[in-house]
């Protein structure tokens, strides 16, 4: 997904500020997905506090939106950063104390091939539009052995489209790729590139998988604590400026 679509997606960047919807992704053809931004602004709940327990060494967030999970991890003293394209979504996951960098995954990242645990909640398994090479490149972004921790969809659908973020106005950002993934949708693309499924499980509504990078190692080095740290002091957005690469 284009950093610059998503992050001048001026419906989106005025939800997060309200902390509050409504919001849409809208297909051409007009079908609207409701986005949680309630949810996504306030403390992670209960089935987000079973996510995190399941997370192995250090985490990155990707696509961390407004920073609930990445701020609840750095509370735990975890080491954790959240990486966005949405300068506001990166803004304030810094102010509720979480580290997070304005960049996408498929940008280089701080970290590369040590992160313990990637996640990607909220639907953010649809990044990009092409589940098989977000697959890759968690894997590259990954320890060897290392856990992926992906929401998938409710219902049973493999879906990529053109979207767009709209308010009730039908106020439209620019047009960017997506997917939506059921869990048997995004296992046989597990299957077809470097994962193994090691657990599934319903909650609160929402569904999730737990898949593991193929690798004869399964222990997961962490990144420097320090370098992260530094990487976010450096690279803090101002205003809608992008971060630099490292």
């Amino acid at each position: 997904m284009s950093t610059a679509t998503w992050a001048t997606a001026d419906p989106y960047t005025t939800a997060l500020r309200a902390g509050r919807g409504p919001l849409f992704l809208r297909r051409a053809d007009g079908w609207l997905l409701p986005l949680e931004v309630e949810r996504w602004c306030a403390r992670a709940d209960r089935v987000d506090l079973d996510v995190l327990d399941r997370c192995e060494g250090a985490v990155l967030d990707v696509g961390c939106g407004p920073g609930r999970l990445v701020a609840e991890l750095a509370a735990r003293s975890r080491t954790v950063l959240g990486i966005d394209v949405s300068a506001t979504a990166v803004d304030r996951t810094v102010r509720l104390g979480g580290p997070a960098l304005r960049r996408s995954v498929f940008e280089p990242l701080p970290g590369e091939g040590r992160w313990g645990t990637v996640l990607l909640m909220d639907g953010n398994v649809g990044i990009g539009g092409d589940p098989c090479a977000l697959l890759d490149r968690a894997a590259q972004v990954l320890a060897p052995g290392g856990l992926l921790i992906a929401e998938t969809s409710p219902v049973d659908v493999d879906e990529r489209a053109e979207v767009q973020v709209v308010d009730i106005t039908l106020t439209p950002s620019g047009a960017f790729p997506w997917a939506r993934l059921g869990t048997p949708a995004l296992l046989r693309y597990a299957d077809r590139t470097r994962w193994r499924a090691v657990d599934q499980w319903a909650t609160g509504g929402r569904r999730f998988l737990a898949l593991r990078s193929r690798s004869a190692s399964s222990s997961a080095e962490a990144p420097d604590n320090t370098a992260v740290i530094s990487s976010q002091r450096a690279r803090k957005p101002s205003g809608d400026s992008p971060v630099a690469d490292r």
